[in-house]
């Protein structure tokens, strides 16, 4: 995991204007969600297969029907997974989810029964690791998901700058190849541009950015011109 290698940046997008510009200013992937007022949900089969069709990077479709990291009752669960299956037949290929229980633990029944549906794509398990009651064994519980290949952290459910100690301190255990960190670790959550010299030479290799892509907000489109600073940074 040397400085060598070329940093992942992600960029999340609402739709397939955001997914044109993010890629234009050198986003690697785009994170497709709709409704950030609730932290990002499903998006439609629609909006990912318009997408599909502008843009040739890899995109990461949000299962999520609430907010919040409760995946709800077993009937929000049926409908959690026949949304899968329709983003799914819609040729969406890689996912980004997580859910805990009550106790802060992951939700293993929900996650696997995703799992079963995606059928071997790659996915995300996204920022509800910040809400853990113990990362360390939720990673553990998770290690062996089958397509589980990055965790989404700020550090702390308090964004990057709270996060900082436990980002270095997983960075390292990465770089190391301890057990239950082989998957990637993808830094986002109240991420600066100040941030990335430190996260950089700590070993991480991914970043993934929402609001830092639009300077004039939520409710205007990604600036490509956003995106290239992140990028030119991560270049240098």
């Amino acid at each position: 995991m040397g400085m060598s290698e070329r940093a992942l940046l992600e960029v999340i997008a609402l739709d397939a204007d955001d997914a044109v510009a993010a890629r234009d200013g050198g986003a690697d992937r785009l994170e497709v969600v709709t409704d950030m007022a609730a932290d990002g949900l499903s998006p439609s089969r629609e909006t990912v297969g318009r997408i599909r069709e502008v843009v040739d990077i890899p995109l990461r479709v949000m299962l999520r029907l609430t907010d919040g990291f409760s995946a709800g009752t077993p009937a929000d669960v049926d409908r959690l997974v026949a949304v899968a299956a329709g983003l799914r037949a819609e040729g969406a290929e890689e996912f980004v989810f997580g859910f805990l229980d009550a106790a802060g633990s992951p939700d293993l029944v929900t996650v696997e029964r995703l799992i079963a549906e995606l059928d071997g794509c790659r996915w995300t398990f996204h920022r509800a690791i910040d809400r853990a009651a113990d990362r360390g064994a939720l990673r553990r519980q998770l290690g062996d998901m089958p397509g589980l290949d990055t965790y989404l952290t700020a550090g702390s459910a308090a964004g990057v700058d709270e996060g900082l100690p436990t980002l270095l301190a997983e960075a390292a255990a990465t770089a190391a190849g301890e057990p239950g960190y082989e998957q990637r670790l993808l830094v986002g959550g109240g991420l600066r541009v100040d941030h990335l010299p430190g996260l950089r030479a700590a070993g991480v290799t991914a970043f993934h950015i929402g609001g830092a892509a639009r300077p004039h907000g939520w409710q205007a489109p990604v600036a490509p011109a956003a995106v290239a600073r992140w990028r030119a940074t991560l270049d240098a």
